[in-house]
């Protein structure tokens, strides 16, 4: 859609400032548990559920999000994100219980889907060359830097001013981004008949997920042999196999299962998957610095410090390394490095200055893979996708950076839930155990898949077109 517009330092800052609103209220969730627990007076195992619901319904309608954005208008779709997200974080500054943080969190989830691809499509439109690559990075800045962010701030709010303040700061930050991209013409894609949606596909998609979450996250609290958890078990694995069996034969498919023949980028969709999942370490932790060694979320905060300053400093290194040696090498850097990272915060055993030492460096590491490995590994997914399926590959890879998240971030609370009432230490070890095999796996999918060079060609090709 031609206008003759250039974005500006303006429209980049409202959509950093959006994307930030997804950060505030994904990632500072995880730190201040023990306090909304402690006031809304609710279980774990539910609390559990209000967290993992905002990655799971992000990934579930991201595709489908950014379909409709490229349809109707990727400034209209970031606005209903805004908007949805404004919802969702007053539900949570006004609940006195589990119903609204619920329903909130999942407007969150909806949320957070409308805004990531809109606004990666508003730069891709809006930007060109140098200032393109400059705006993707902002963005990447506020997606991977805004985690850390979040995580630090949001300690620091809870501690100080409350949890709720949180979600203020949320609202606050989405209508700063509705007022900065204002001046901003909409996009769109050009029109090619009506926009068809795999509605059957979702449907099968959200009723198998659901019912896996809450095989995961009720099992302890419902009875891991009680009829509700068997039918959601038994629901989950039918719904897996009819929904590849309906995508596999469908024209206008939610998931198109042929991407995966290519190997590369499959190796890179797995291994974001799994990376994602290792955020569940984030919820481990803070709760256990918290309710086992007595830290507050101001000091639960500032333990990920490393984190936010490490995955900054490095995501424009894994460019760097990328444009050097390929992809599959930052990637297999990373993804060590990340579950070093990871198995450092199970070292629960260790007392008093040392753990809390080891905690920091563990998240440093953390922070440090991640950033290696985030710029490499998109920069695969999209490279190795057929020119005509770009949206649908990136929409997938972004799906697997969401459905990672819930569901890594349900499995180790699951498993920290269960095991937390007999010992905290045992449980938190536990919990990151789980981490550190969702890290492992991700390392085996990147050897098996990936090729040396990855990644490569592509960046020859940018260089010669530069040149």
């Amino acid at each position: 859609m031609e206008t003759g517009y250039k974005g500006t330092n303006k429209m980049i800052t409202g959509i950093v400032f959006g994307v930030i609103t997804f950060w505030l209220f994904a990632q500072a969730m995880v730190n201040v548990v023990p306090a909304v627990q402690s006031d809304l007076g609710i279980s774990l195992g539910t609390l559990n559920i209000a967290i993992s619901l905002t990655s799971l319904f992000s990934g579930m309608f991201i595709v489908g999000a950014g379909g409709l954005a490229d349809k109707v208008g990727r400034k209209k779709i970031t606005y209903i994100g805004l908007i949805l997200s404004i919802i969702g974080s007053l539900l949570l500054v006004i609940t006195q219980g589990a119903t609204l943080l619920i329903i909130g969190r999942i407007i969150q989830g909806l949320s957070a889907a409308c805004i990531m691809p809109s606004t990666i499509a508003l730069v891709k439109e809006y930007y060109e060359g140098a200032d393109r690559q400059r705006a993707l990075s902002f963005w990447s800045i506020g997606s991977w830097g805004g985690s850390g962010v979040c995580s630090f701030a949001g300690g620091a709010i809870a501690t100080y001013m409350g949890w709720r303040w949180i979600f203020i700061f949320s609202i606050i930050f989405a209508l700063l981004g509705m007022l900065l991209i204002k001046d901003t013409p909409e996009s769109k894609a050009e029109s090619k008949g009506a926009f068809k949606f795999d509605v059957r596909g979702l449907t099968i998609l959200v009723v198998t997920l659901l019912a896996l979450n809450l095989f995961i996250t009720r099992g302890k609290d419902w009875g891991w042999t009680s009829a509700p958890i068997l039918i959601c078990l038994a629901v989950a694995i039918i719904g897996i196999f009819v929904f590849v069996k309906v995508e596999k034969n469908n024209a206008i498919a939610l998931i198109d299962f042929s991407l995966f023949k290519n190997k590369p980028y499959a190796g890179a969709t797995y291994s974001n998957f799994l990376l994602n999942a290792v955020a569940g370490t984030l919820v481990v932790a803070n709760t256990y610095v918290q309710v086992g060694r007595g830290f507050t979320a101001f000091q639960s905060g500032m333990l990920s410090l490393g984190y936010l300053v490490a995955v900054l400093v490095m995501i424009r290194v894994g460019e760097k390394i990328l444009q050097k040696a390929g992809a599959k090498a930052p990637m297999i850097w990373g993804t060590i490095i990340t579950t070093i990272g990871v198995a450092f915060m199970g070292l629960t055993f260790l007392q008093g200055f040392a753990y809390t030492v080891v905690v920091f460096i563990g998240f440093a590491l953390f922070g440090l893979g991640l950033g290696i490995y985030a710029t490499p590994s998109t920069d695969t997914s999209v490279s190795n996708a057929p020119s005509d399926k770009i949206g649908a590959a990136a929409g997938v890879y972004k799906m697997a950076s969401s459905l990672g998240g819930a569901f890594g971030v349900a499995i180790s609370a699951a498993v920290y839930g269960a095991i937390a009432p007999s010992s905290k230490e045992i449980a938190a070890s536990s919990g990151i155990i789980v981490n550190v095999i969702f890290g492992i796996l991700a390392l085996i999918s990147i050897v098996a898949l990936v090729p040396k060079s990855a990644g490569k060609a592509h960046q020859e090709e940018l260089i010669k077109k530069v040149g």
